[in-house]
């Protein structure tokens, strides 16, 4: 059983449906017995990282996903906010503190020259990590579609097991360990996202 981390701002029902059409067993829950319970868990996530912190510690969901995570080691796919959320420190409308569970700051797209819109928006190609659990079996380049104008930098470049450019190559993928996070949306990605799904649901 997969349990959808319901923070309040998450793309719920995408993240449901997609688990629907690849029959995984899964349950949309914010209560932490249900969180305990679950085989693996998912962290979406769509809004202000700020907000995204402050609706983790209003339901008390901090201490528990912790204890999940860090040291049950319980499997966990952060998506779009939700990978940003895992991370040390964001630099969205301020300086904000993040779980940090990866060593990695978040910052906003800076185009100076390049005439690209912010947020980033739509299909891009990934150049993924095939050692990846994520990746096996598949093809290195897959597209996959994203909405973001933050995108996180890790101090250490090996969790990165997914890469994109978008006027700078920026981190696509993090992995470390049973803590796997994706900046596009897995759920929105027709068949490559639904395959990426399909594989954290097997781990």
């Amino acid at each position: 059983m997969i349990v959808i981390v319901d923070y309040g701002l998450g793309n719920l029902t995408s993240v449901a449906n997609a688990l629907e059409k690849i029959k995984v067993k899964y349950k949309i829950s914010t209560e932490l017995e249900d969180i305990k319970n679950a085989d693996k868990l998912i962290l979406p996530g769509v809004g202000a990282f700020e907000q995204g912190m402050i609706n983790l510690k209003e339901r008390n969901l901090i201490l528990t996903l912790n204890e999940e995570v860090l040291i049950k080691k319980k499997p966990i796919l952060g998506i779009c906010l939700g990978m940003q959320l895992m991370c040390k420190k964001s630099f969205e409308d301020g300086e904000f503190s993040g779980l940090g569970w990866f060593d990695t700051e978040v910052i906003k797209f800076n185009f100076n020259r390049e005439k690209l819109r912010i947020p980033h928006v739509g299909w891009n190609d990934v150049f993924c990590d095939t050692n990846s659990p994520l990746f096996k079996g598949e093809n290195e380049i897959q597209t996959f579609y994203f909405v973001h104008s933050y995108y996180p930098v890790p101090k250490d470049e090996r969790l990165i097991v997914g890469r994109c450019n978008y006027g700078i190559d920026f981190c696509a993928v993090l992995q470390k360990g049973n803590i796997f996070a994706v900046q596009f949306h897995p759920e929105k990605s027709q068949s490559e996202g639904l395959r990426l799904l399909k594989k954290f649901a097997a781990l």
